[in-house]
């Protein structure tokens, strides 16, 4: 299965026609919890095709602050009524002292931070009464790293009985602005936790930092990378094809899934013959 981002900027376009034919849509609850309307018909209108899965921008996981019930409470009211098959997150916090950021910020490499982290997230999936999945982040600075970035992410998974949402692009753009391969990073991870994957694109904007902005075409050595994922992963799992903004023709998008499906299909078939790489 691939899926894309049903955004509001195409739509209209994409469920009055037939050129984009993805197996799945993602939302993120927050743009649509409490909507009406317009736009609260053209979402029932999608659910009435396409499975649901979402993606979360406002949990702020890794923030000091105490969890938010009351969102918490919409969410949850969301997914029931929307039948979401997924919820998913970000390792990352977004809320300090009362302030919404509105940027996904990286959280401190500390254990401290890892214990923090799992008991909110046993809290989270104890309200929600479902596993959550959570990405790993990009970042543009460690900050007060005690341990690898490896490390604690094995470390929160480990504590917390949650999965992992493993986007692809995101492990090659950190490994590209803090050198190291992202291939051995994809190694090391519990793949056995992975349970949803996003694939997007990003802007080189020198030859020392990419910008991870779901603006893009994903790029050649970010689909080599999500072969290799497939590989390693040796079992099938749903793709999310993001898009944020600078949406292209439908038909981009669909020639997108359309490599994303085959790579999956041919890692797929590569690995139940044991044909090897």
């Amino acid at each position: 299965m691939v899926g894309i981002g049903f955004r509001k900027d195409f739509a209209s376009d994409f469920l009055n026609s037939t050129v984009l034919q993805p197996d799945f849509i993602e939302v993120a609850p927050e743009n649509w919890i409490g909507i009406g309307g317009f736009w609260k018909k053209k979402l029932l209108q999608a659910l009435e095709k396409y499975p649901l899965y979402t993606h979360g921008l406002s949990l702020s996981i890794g923030s000091p602050e105490p969890l938010d019930f009351e969102l918490l409470k919409s969410i949850k009211k969301f997914l029931s009524e929307s039948g979401a098959r997924v919820y998913s997150e970000h390792l990352s916090y977004s809320q300090y002292d009362n302030a919404h950021m509105y940027d996904l910020l990286p959280i401190p490499f500390t254990q401290d931070a890892v214990m923090h982290i799992a008991e909110r997230i046993n809290t989270v999936q104890d309200f929600l009464e479902r596993k959550i999945a959570l990405e790993i982040v990009s970042y543009y600075s460690p900050v007060a790293a005690e341990m690898s970035e490896i490390e604690f992410i094995k470390n929160i998974l480990m504590e917390a009985d949650c999965d992992l949402l493993l986007d692809v692009n995101n492990i090659y753009v950190n490994g590209f602005n803090h050198k190291y391969d992202p291939y051995a990073f994809i190694d090391q991870l519990p793949l056995e936790k992975v349970s949803y994957i996003h694939m997007a694109g990003h802007d080189q904007v020198s030859d020392t930092l990419i910008i991870d902005t779901h603006g893009e075409a994903i790029v050649d050595p970010v689909y080599d990378l999500f072969e290799y994922t497939m590989h390693a992963l040796k079992r099938d799992i749903p793709v999310l094809l993001e898009r944020d903004f600078n949406i292209p023709e439908l038909m981009e998008l669909q020639a997108e899934i359309d490599r994303l499906k085959k790579i999956k299909s041919d890692s797929l078939y590569k690995e139940r013959y044991g044909i090897l790489r």
